[in-house]
């Protein structure tokens, strides 16, 4: 695992070191490294967002359409 060092005013500090006790990361690395994953995966899924409101509806969502999405979770949903 590569080290970086990251420099914070006094305040931003006493932020994360108040996350990390309150929200039970054992440092502040592993608080840091949950704000990164969480970035990132908030990137990837804008750019779904984004590419699928570019792209072409592939099926009308109608009613018909939502119904047919419940009964699917409805049945799932019973195992």
């Amino acid at each position: 695992m590569s080290t970086m060092n990251v420099s914070l005013p006094g305040t931003l500090k006493s932020f994360v070191d108040d996350q990390v006790a309150d929200r039970g990361f054992g440092t502040c690395s592993a608080y840091i490294r949950e704000l990164i994953r969480r970035d990132r995966d908030r990137q990837y899924l804008r750019g779904l967002l984004l590419e699928g409101g570019e792209s072409a509806p592939s099926v009308t969502a109608d009613e018909v359409y939502f119904e047919n999405l419940r009964a699917g979770v409805r049945r799932d949903s019973k195992g």
